[in-house]
């Protein structure tokens, strides 16, 4: 793994990569994206959560353009087997056996939109916009976006912004469903790192349910989507699963609590 491109630092049980293109806005082409699919495969040996973002301001600005127009005139075609130098290292990610988070920051466009899209956890400071623009570009998207983007969105919102190029704010964001929380610019770091000591504080197996289990149910057919549940949750059961039961009904411990109440709402 290049380390001037992917960054990677274990801290404790928590994977902390990163996207180090910074003078390109983290511009994603072969090589990083073949950087961040070791450093993918890595956090899943050896962490219980992975967390994803942008070095120098940005997330990323998506798709390295120039490469992409070397690819697009024929003096540098993908051979066949490299069709999916993105799909398969954010399958990791989207269907892999840990949870990631993505701290989203500045720019979070097209490819770097597909890249978010995959982690299972977006926290977005205020600095944070996204935006579709392969419309404008005459492409289309290539690095899951289709599925993943458009799972999360909608159709029609997603068509809004490819089409019109719309660009959304961090709250706009939240509210399309790209992000599950905003944060004060430059907090999105530690936002992620909060959510991430307490997703590690889960139990493994039900964590890689989740992860691996729960969107491949959401392909099923109603009937299948029941019967896989009830294979995964049997899977799923442990002896670490069945003292945490044990301390709820003993001890209470784990008791979920309504949230405060907002004293800005009447």
């Amino acid at each position: 793994m290049s380390e001037t491109l992917a960054t990677y630092e274990l801290d404790g049980e928590i994977a902390i990569v990163g996207i180090n293109r910074a003078a390109k806005r983290n511009a994603v082409n072969t090589q990083v994206m073949a950087s961040l699919h070791a450093a993918f495969e890595r956090a899943a040996s050896e962490a219980r959560v992975g967390i994803l973002f942008g070095h120098g301001g940005n997330f990323s600005a998506g798709l390295d353009l120039a490469e992409a127009a070397s690819r697009m005139s024929g003096a540098n075609p993908p051979k066949p087997w490299e069709r999916g130098r993105w799909t398969v290292p954010l399958d990791l990610v989207a269907r892999g056996p840990i949870p990631w988070i993505a701290a989203l920051e500045g720019a979070c466009i097209g490819g770097g939109l597909e890249i978010a899209s995959a982690c299972q956890v977006r926290v977005a400071d205020e600095s944070t916009f996204f935006a579709l623009p392969e419309g404008k570009r005459g492409i289309f998207v290539g690095g899951g976006g289709a599925v993943r983007i458009q799972g999360l969105m909608g159709y029609a919102r997603m068509a809004d912004m490819m089409l019109t190029g719309r660009v959304l704010s961090a709250a706009e964001g939240e509210r399309a469903n790209l992000c599950q929380y905003v944060v004060p610019k430059g907090e999105a770091m530690a936002k992620a790192k909060e959510l991430a000591a307490s997703i590690a504080s889960n139990a493994p197996n039900t964590n890689w349910a989740v992860c691996a289990a729960l969107p491949r149910i959401g392909d099923m057919s109603h009937s299948d989507g029941l019967f896989f549940e009830g294979l995964i949750g049997g899977s799923a059961r442990s002896s670490e699963g069945t003292d945490r039961i044990r301390a709820f009904v003993e001890r209470g411990e784990n008791k979920v609590a309504a949230p405060p109440s907002d004293p800005t709402k009447g």
